[in-house]
């Protein structure tokens, strides 16, 4: 069996995926998932299927398909622009249109005619994408969402033509208001342009703004792969030369410079380094990388030259497989079912159903044809969604809103149905619980030595080396101490440390073995152990070749970060701590801040594998991470919560973004997410409610359109209220785990 990805263009809702799933389903021998978020559909086939026939099935439901063009582009967006452009033009017409209708005042000598003017392009040319997706529905037999704003705001339309043009509409001076009164009448002496355009109006704002958000699906993969050195100094007969590292050959040797990305997976062969590898690894520590070590791709050198082969190029390297792996983990993840397409599935039909079976009722009770069109219309207008298409976008508008005041972003509304299941959160530990930042964390003095001293000499010494400990360690020391003193013949000692001269002393700085051991010490020797066994890493300081103390260099715990675990408890959620870094490490930050349960030394795709095997046990997951090496692993979770301080790959990868650092926000972010949706879920109950409980009454003749429009509108006033209750969302330390 094989794997054929096609990219697909032209869905508008959830059902067209299932549509297109459906269909592919049927051919003998294939197995498809069509992605409605990703636009992707991952099919597997016999060997030796032709993909062409796979194309034209997906062709005969009315969509586009092809296969991937390699490497992922930036999407095009002429279908974004264009409903963007729509959305402004209706926003200007239908604004007028709306107004006018509702404020009697309002209404000049010939302003139902002008309304005319303005609804006209908003109708046909702004609603345009759903009377062309309606129509395609129809010719396949089925019903979305676009066929009742289409038949809605039509029906509106076209009456209010009939109405001015043959009806008595038209007349100079007609003026309009609301009658409550439920009673029989002829509709052909009002006009529905308000209903029609905002109708189209409300949708399309909804309709963009999912868009918006869905073109971002691809941009982890890019990210992903344009984190890699752009360019390469080559070593060609001795000599450098600068090429592009994508036509770098395994085999080739090239030099890395201090501050510079290694350009691909390789091995060194001369200098060595301190090698960052956090944002593909997750260790906070640098890496001491010699001849003969391996290098990864990507990753930054931070100390010395160094002369690396290369050992895999281009899609073998540990980068691209991390891009597969999260493109991987994003084609696999469920479709989350739009909650209005549901209904609709249901409502359409039936709407459609009691229209006719009204206009064919009322023509058999020998009733005018201006009276049964006037019910079989209210019944269509009452019934199309005006609130409906409120419902979602509101909701999200003013729950995103206050999410971003409180640092968090979230992506769409497929989000917000994850939050409400997530039993289980995975917490990266670097960058996430932890600062991801080297610190000096703890001074520990020999018998006869005061800290300042050690601190200044030590800080003297490693400020004129770019290790990054060093610069922990010198950081610290000025903070404290101020104007460090000048160091004469200062010496790099590779692998070890650093000697030089201070203030007339010999004085190193580095592993132990520059010095007399610490073991003569028992306070320092049980101080290094105690830090080493913490996951920490111990430089020792001394001068005239005895060991005057030892500096400890660690990852610090945000201060957020313990109260964070125990919201995350009193939301239901187990918490899981998962590292790249050693389980010492790991066990400490644990401790630290409540963790009980840890997985750690899990390589990137190791993380991806442990998300999946948590899910295996039955448990909803949500992950916490901000690393290159998180993005398989947030792609993967039921939900992925990015740091907004870590990388453009992790944040594109995960569902929601923490804008800030503070990890309390994710506790936030699940909670406000879980109120958003019990939002949109009741704002669409009293949406239909609305429409169900009136389409009985215009069924019986008793409600004209204009009431129609009338119950459309309270529904919507109802909507965006009930919506902008989410202002009042509030962090809080006892709250209610359901929001």
């Amino acid at each position: 069996m094989n794997s054929i990805e096609l990219e697909i263009a032209g869905m508008t809702c959830a059902s067209c995926a299932a549509r297109i799933e459906r269909k592919l389903n049927r051919l003998d021998g294939v197995d498809a998932r069509v992605n409605y978020a990703t636009e992707k559909a991952t099919v597997t086939v016999p060997s030796g299927y032709d993909a062409r026939a796979l194309i034209a099935e997906v062709e005969k439901v009315g969509y586009t398909a092809a296969l991937p063009r390699g490497r992922p582009e930036a999407p095009d967006d002429a279908e974004l622009a264009s409903l963007r452009s729509r959305l402004v033009v209706a926003a200007l017409l239908a604004g007028p249109v709306i107004l006018t209708a509702m404020v009697p005042g309002l209404q000049f000598r010939y302003w139902q005619w002008a309304s005319l003017a303005l609804a006209a392009p908003v109708v046909l040319w702004a609603g345009r994408p759903f009377h062309a997706a309606a129509w395609v529905n129809l010719k396949h037999g089925v019903a979305t969402m676009d066929t009742l704003v289409s038949i809605g705001t039509l029906s509106a339309f076209l009456w209010s033509v009939y109405a001015l043009c043959w009806g008595a509409a038209g007349r100079p001076g007609l003026h309009h208001g609301f009658r409550l009164t439920a009673a029989p009448g002829d509709g052909a002496c009002h006009v529905y342009l308000e209903v029609a355009a905002g109708v189209t109006l409300f949708v399309l704002a909804g309709r963009y703004f999912e868009k918006r958000a869905k073109r971002r699906a691809g941009a982890a993969l890019r990210a992903l792969l344009e984190l890699g050195a752009k360019d390469v100094a080559v070593l060609r007969d001795g000599a450098e030369t600068r090429i592009p590292a994508t036509e770098l050959a395994v085999g080739d040797e090239f030099v890395v410079r201090p501050g510079e990305r290694i350009a691909t997976d390789g091995t060194v062969l001369v200098g060595s380094s301190a090698v960052d590898a956090s944002m593909v690894t997750g260790e906070a520590v640098p890496v001491e990388v010699g001849a003969g070590d391996a290098v990864i791709g990507a990753t930054v050198n931070a100390g010395g030259r160094l002369v690396v082969r290369a050992t895999r190029v281009g899609d073998d390297t540990q980068l691209a497989q991390m891009a597969r792996l999260v493109e991987a983990a994003q084609s696999g993840k469920a479709d989350a079912q739009r909650l209005a397409d549901r209904i609709a599935a249901v409502f359409v039909p039936i709407v459609l159903a009691v229209a006719a079976a009204t206009l064919a009722a009322w023509l058999a009770a020998g009733q005018p044809v201006t009276l049964a069109l006037t019910a079989a219309v209210a019944v269509l207008i009452v019934a199309c969604p005006c609130a409906m298409g409120l419902a979602t976008p509101t909701a999200l508008l003013v729950g995103t809103g206050r999410a971003a005041q409180l640092g968090v972003l979230i992506k769409g509304p497929e989000v917000l149905e994850s939050t409400r299941k997530v039993d289980t959160i995975v917490l990266d530990k670097t960058g996430t619980v932890t600062t991801g930042r080297m610190t000096l964390v703890d001074v520990v003095t020999a018998p006869g030595t005061d800290r300042a001293t050690l601190l200044r000499y030590a800080g003297a010494l490693e400020d004129a080396s770019e290790h990054p400990v060093a610069r922990a360690i010198a950081e610290a020391a000025t903070a404290e101490e101020g104007t460090l003193p000048a160091v004469l013949d200062f010496v790099a000692v590779p692998g070890e440390g650093v000697r030089g001269r201070v203030e007339g002393r010999a004085v190193a700085v580095g592993r132990e073995s520059l010095l007399a051991t610490c073991a003569a010490d028992p306070a320092l020797s049980a101080a290094k152990a105690r830090a080493e066994a913490e996951g920490k890493t111990v430089v020792v300081a001394g001068w005239d070749g005895r060991a005057r103390g030892i500096l400890v260099i660690g990852d610090t715990v945000k201060p957020t970060s313990a109260e964070a675990v125990r919201q995350f408890e009193l939301l239901g959620l187990t918490p899981v701590l998962l590292t790249g870094d050693n389980a010492a490490a790991a066990r400490h930050v644990a401790a630290e801040v409540g963790i009980g349960r840890i997985l750690a030394e899990v390589t990137p795709a190791g993380k991806a594998a442990a998300i999946a095997g948590l899910r295996s046990e039955g448990r909803v997951v949500a992950m916490v991470g901000d690393g290159v090496n998180d993005a398989a692993a947030l792609a993967a979770a039921d939900l992925g919560l990015a740091i907004g301080t870590g990388t453009d790959v992790a944040i594109e990868s995960a569902d929601l973004t923490l804008v800030r650092g503070d990890l309390r926000a994710a506790a936030d972010a699940i909670r406000l997410s879980r109120r958003t949706l019990r939002t949109i879920k009741t704002n669409l109950l009293w949406a239909f409610g609305y429409n169900v409980a009136a389409i009985p009454v215009a069924a019986l003749g008793l409600l004209n359109p204009m009431l129609a429009g009338a119950a459309m509108a309270c529904s919507s006033v109802f909507v965006v209220g009930n919506s902008l209750r989410l202002r009042a969302f509030a962090r809080t330390t006892g709250f209610d785990p359901v929001g």
